[in-house]
C-alpha cells in the first residue's frame, strides 16, 4: 500500500468535503490561515480556526484517491489559495491590502505542460472577487477562466470555488490575478509552465529560473481609489511607486531595505520570467551593462531576440535569458513607465532591484542602467514589432490562411453624460467612458454571460456586436475632438459576437483619438492569436496587407496596440465558451472598454462546453 503523510491526508479531506459522510468521529480538518511555508511547501495544521470537517481512518480513502489520480490524470497539482486582508509596510506607511496566502506577490504555481491543476480558492477578504488564469486556454474548462460576470459570478466573502483545468499546448510564463476592479494590484502571482518530463526547452537549459513581477503600489486602499474615480467619472489617482516582486526599491522613501536582490554566479545563465502585473503602467525594463535574449512571450516561444531593453504592457509576459558575463560587481535592474497618454497624469518614478555577482564587495555601488525617455515610442515599437514566433518549435501553430470572419474594431476612450444634478470630473464635465466600435460594454449583474449561454437564457445579451464601426472617420486625427462631439458618446449595452466552432477570425484593432491617443494592451481570453502586422495612423487594407507576416509571426494573448495606430490579429475560435476581449488597463474595463466572443459548440463531446461545476458561485 502507498502511505501518505497525515497532513496530505488532511488536505484531501478538506479538498473533498463530499467524502464527509464517511469521515466521522475523528480529528477535525482545519484549513490553516497560512497554508504554504516560505519554501513553497505546506505548513502544518493548527489546532484552531478554519473550517472543520470531521473524519476518521482516512488511509483507505486517501490511498484510493492517490491511485485513481495517477491513472486518470498525467499529473495533478493541488493548490490552496486564500485571499484575506493583511498589513504591510511600504513607503513609510502601514497599509492594509488584500493578498493571497499572506504574501505579495502571491505564490508562484509551477506546473508542466499537460498537467491538471486543481486550485481551491477561499475568499477570506471583505470583497467579492474572482481569480483569472491569464493566458491559459481553458480548453473544455471555460468555467474555470475566472472572469467576473463573464464566466462566473464573484466569490463572495466567506465562500470558495474550485478551479479545475489542464495546461495544454503551452510552455513559458503566464500568471494569475484577481479579475475584479482594483484588486489585481495586490492579488497576483506567476504561473510557470515547464516542458513535460523528458522534454527540453528550445534553448540551453538555464542555471536558474527567476520570476520578475513588475507592479504598482498605492499608499491607499486601491479599491477606494478606483471607487472614487468611478463615482466622480474622472481618472483614478496615480500610483505612489512601482515595484519589482512587491518591493519598491531604494529610490523611494523608507525603502532602502525593501529592494529585490538577485544573486548570480559569473558565467551562468538565468531565465527571467517577467510579468507586468500593473493596473496602469507599461514598462521599460533594463539591467545595467547586460543584454537580454527574449525566448518567449505570453507562453509562446519566439526566435531568440537580443536587446538591452524589454518593453512590456499590463498583462504581458516575457521570458528572457540573462547571461552573467560582466565584471564581478553589482548592477541595478530598473523599470520605469512607457507613457503614451498626454492627457493622463503619470507616476514619473522608477523602481529598481539589484543583481549581485558572487564575490562582489558589499561596499560596491551598483551601476544604474539608462532607461529610455518616458515617451520613447520608437524604442517601444522596435521591440514589439521585431519579435517573431519560433516556427516549428514546441506547440507552434501555423497561421490560418482561410478567414471566415473579418472584423474592423475601433478602440479608445470616450465620454458618458453626467447624470442630472451631479458634478462629474471627466473632460467637458462628463464621465469617462470607453468603447469598441461605438459600443460600451455593460456586464450583467444577476447571471454570468456563460451561464446565460449554456442555459439559453434570453435577455442577458444580444449577438449583434458590429463587425465594423458605424461611421468611418479619420480615426487618429485628434482634431475630431472639436469637430465631431457626437463620437464622444457611445451607447452602453451587452452585445457579443457569436462564432462558429473552429472558424477563423481576422481582427483589425484601430486606435482612435476621440479622447487623446494611447497604447492600449488588448487581451483576449481563451485563445492565442498571431500578430500579423502593426503600425501607426489609420489602417489601410490595400496598403498594409503587404506587411503581413504569414510565416513566423509572434503569438500572443495580449497585444499593445500602438499609440495612434493599429494591429492585425488572426485566431481560430476552437474553444467553446464565452470569452472576454478587453483593454488590460484596469479602469478601462470599468469604463466599458471590452467586448465578448461566444464560441458555439463543436460536433463532438470533446468540443462541447461541459455543464457548470456544482460549486459555481452564485450572484
Amino acid at each position: 500500500m502507498v502511505c501518505l503523510p497525515n497532513h496530505i491526508k488532511s488536505h484531501i479531506a478538506c479538498f473533498l468535503p463530499q467524502l464527509s459522510p464517511v469521515l466521522s468521529n475523528g480529528e477535525p480538518c482545519v484549513l490553516p490561515s497560512r497554508p504554504f511555508n516560505s519554501f513553497g511547501g505546506y505548513n502544518s495544521f493548527s489546532s484552531s480556526g478554519g473550517t472543520h470537517i470531521h473524519r476518521n481512518n482516512l488511509d483507505t480513502i486517501c490511498n484510493l484517491f492517490l491511485i485513481l489520480s495517477v491513472f486518470i490524470f498525467p499529473t495533478r497539482s493541488l493548490e490552496l489559495m486564500q485571499a484575506r486582508n493583511m498589513t504591510v509596510n511600504r513607503l513609510c506607511n502601514r497599509q492594509v491590502i488584500t493578498a493571497v496566502n499572506g504574501s505579495l506577490p502571491g505564490p508562484a504555481i509551477r506546473v508542466r505542460e499537460g498537467d491538471s491543476l486543481i486550485v481551491h480558492v477561499f475568499n477570506r477578504s471583505p470583497y467579492n472577487f474572482t481569480l483569472h488564469w491569464h493566458g491559459v486556454f481553458q480548453k473544455g474548462s471555460c468555467w474555470a477562466d475566472g472572469t467576473n460576470m463573464v464566466t462566473q459570478c464573484p466569490i463572495r466573502p466567506g465562500h470558495k470555488y474550485t478551479h479545475k483545468f489542464r495546461i495544454i499546448d503551452q510552455e513559458g510564463t503566464l500568471w494569475w490575478h484577481a479579475h475584479v476592479p482594483a484588486l489585481r494590484a495586490t492579488i497576483y502571482g506567476a504561473l510557470v509552465i515547464r516542458p513535460k518530463s523528458g522534454h527540453s526547452y528550445p534553448f540551453p537549459k538555464p542555471h536558474r529560473e527567476v520570476p520578475i513581477l513588475l507592479g504598482e503600489w498605492w499608499n491607499a486602499n486601491v479599491v477606494d481609489v478606483l471607487d472614487q474615480a468611478i463615482a466622480t467619472g474622472g481618472l483614478p489617482n496615480v500610483s505612489d511607486a512601482y515595484t519589482i516582486n512587491g518591493l519598491p526599491g531604494d529610490l523611494y522613501k523608507c525603502s532602502q531595505n525593501k529592494m529585490y536582490k538577485l544573486n548570480v554566479v559569473a558565467g551562468k545563465t538565468y531565465l527571467l520570467r517577467i510579468v507586468n502585473t500593473a493596473l496602469v503602467a507599461q514598462f521599460f525594463y533594463k539591467i545595467a551593462n547586460h543584454n537580454l535574449t527574449v525566448v518567449a512571450v505570453d507562453a509562446s516561444y519566439t526566435k531568440p531576440y537580443t536587446t538591452d531593453v524589454i518593453v512590456i504592457a499590463p498583462g504581458q509576459t516575457v521570458d528572457a535569458l540573462l547571461v552573467a558575463n560582466q565584471d564581478i560587481g553589482s548592477y541595478y535592474m530598473a523599470a520605469g513607465p512607457y507613457y503614451t497618454a498626454a492627457i493622463i497624469p503619470l507616476d514619473n518614478t522608477t523602481t529598481r532591484g539589484v543583481i549581485v555577482y558572487r564575490g562582489a564587495s558589499p561596499t560596491t555601488t551598483p551601476l544604474m542602467p539608462a532607461l529610455p525617455a518616458r515617451n520613447d515610442t520608437p524604442t517601444a515599437h522596435k521591440f514589439s514589432s521585431n519579435l517573431q514566433g519560433l516556427k516549428d518549435g514546441p506547440h507552434w501553430v501555423q497561421v490560418p490562411r482561410h478567414v471566415d470572419h473579418k472584423m474592423f474594431v475601433t478602440i479608445g476612450l470616450g465620454l458618458e453624460p453626467c447624470a442630472a444634478n451631479k458634478t462629474c470630473l471627466g473632460p467637458l464635465g462628463a464621465r469617462l467612458s470607453a468603447s469598441m466600435n461605438n459600443q460600451s460594454l455593460v456586464l450583467p449583474r444577476r447571471l454570468s454571460l456563460l451561464q446565460a449561454f449554456y442555459s439559453n437564457v434570453d435577455g442577458v445579451y444580444s449577438t449583434d456586436f458590429p463587425a465594423k464601426p458605424p461611421t468611418e472617420f479619420d480615426y487618429t486625427n485628434g482634431s475630431i475632438n472639436a469637430n465631431s462631439p457626437a463620437f464622444f458618446f457611445a451607447p452602453k449595452d451587452t452585445k457579443v459576437t457569436k462564432l462558429k466552432y473552429n472558424s477563423t477570425v481576422e481582427l483589425v484593432l484601430q486606435n482612435t483619438a476621440i479622447i487623446g491617443v494611447e497604447n492600449h494592451p488588448m487581451h483576449i481570453h481563451g485563445v492565442n492569436f498571431h500578430v500579423l502586422a502593426q503600425g501607426f495612423g489609420n489602417y489601410n487594407a490595400d496598403k498594409h496587407r503587404d506587411m503581413f507576416n504569414l510565416v513566423d509571426p509572434q503569438i500572443r494573448s495580449t497585444i499593445g496596440v500602438p499609440v495612434g495606430g493599429w494591429a492585425v490579429l488572426r485566431f481560430t475560435a476552437n474553444n467553446p465558451g464565452v470569452w472576454l476581449m478587453h483593454c488590460h488597463l484596469d479602469s478601462h474595463l470599468e469604463y466599458g472598454f471590452a467586448t465578448v466572443f461566444v464560441v458555439e459548440n463543436g460536433a463532438t463531446s470533446e468540443t462541447t462546453l461541459p455543464p457548470p461545476p456544482a460549486d459555481l458561485p452564485k450572484c
